[in-house]
């Protein structure tokens, strides 16, 4: 079984999630940039962040043999912040590098005026640079939300088949299917989401355009959620062909998009920029004291 996990935020997990993911049969992940828990203060946190997401977490992921893309973006909580909204001014130097999929998250999170011209100038960023985009739709008033990030889209350059609506639910699922747009689905512990409800969809809906990730983060959250959806699929009667279609097909067609997304991963370099996933010294070699090994010592 190969699974692609197409919203994963890698920066708050551990190599062991990595290890048990390849374990699990993920293969491939996109992380899209997003609120770090704490406010940022300067656009200057925010290159170092994007940096990361294009060198360090792509270096820590071929160790474990998975691809790693990301999306760039202004995300929605953060475009409230007059401290943060000059990033808007670096995303064309990022949304030209070959391992960006899509800009993203943008949306909604409170639904201010500030949230719709970040949403607005972020798709016709999109469209500019030739990317899909991925859209978070509000945790609360979700139909609200998504019938307002409609509009937006509608209103913008970016095709409605270019745009995927992310964390929708019962409610949602409907509207944003006939909306042309893709549709992706969170499976994450107590909130958003669970198997149950997923598989649920996947009957009611059709596997046509989902896509299922489990946006896991520094929150009480699951890398493991997608096998446990193609699990749960499968032990309901779905065939292996449809759980092939919505957790590997459907997001390689949609990052696809870009014309950047790369599934092979190549054999990594020992480090990066000097820096190693490796902590202290291996068991199988001496102890080094002082930068010479305890023999020399």
């Amino acid at each position: 079984m190969r699974l692609f996990d197409p919203h994963i935020h890698m920066t708050s997990r551990t190599t062991d999630d990595y290890e048990a993911m390849y374990g699990a049969g993920v293969r491939a992940v996109v992380e899209p940039a997003f609120w770090l828990g704490q406010p940022r203060t300067s656009p200057a946190s925010f290159v170092d962040y994007f940096d990361s997401l294009l060198g360090w977490e792509p270096f820590r992921a071929a160790q474990y043999g998975i691809a790693h893309h990301c999306t760039i973006a202004l995300n929605p909580k953060e475009a409230n912040d007059p401290r943060c909204t000059p990033v808007l001014d670096l995303l064309p130097r990022y949304l030209v590098k070959d391992n960006v999929v899509a800009v993203g998250e943008i949306g909604y999170d409170s639904m201010t005026p500030a949230e719709d011209t970040a949403l607005a100038v972020q798709l016709q960023l999109a469209a500019d640079h030739g990317l899909p985009a991925l859209v978070h739709t509000p945790h609360r008033d979700k139909l609200t939300g998504l019938r307002r990030t409609l509009d937006v889209v509608r209103e913008s350059a970016l095709p409605t088949e270019h745009v995927l609506i992310d964390h929708l639910n019962e409610t949602t699922v409907k509207e944003a299917k006939d909306s042309g747009c893709w549709l992706g689905f969170s499976v994450y512990p107590d909130t958003k989401m669970d198997e149950e409800r997923m598989v649920a969809i996947l009957r009611s809906h059709g596997p046509e355009r989902v896509l299922v990730n489990s946006a896991a983060d520094w929150g009480k959250s699951d890398p493991l959620k997608t096998r446990k959806v193609a699990d749960l699929m499968l032990a309901e009667g779905f065939t292996e062909d449809d759980v092939d279609r919505v957790l590997w097909r459907n997001p390689v067609a949609f990052y696809g998009l870009s014309g950047r997304l790369t599934l092979d991963v190549t054999a990594p370099e020992a480090t990066h920029e000097g820096n190693s996933i490796q902590r202290g010294v291996p068991r199988d070699e001496p102890p080094r004291t002082a930068g010479v090994t305890a023999a020399e010592a």
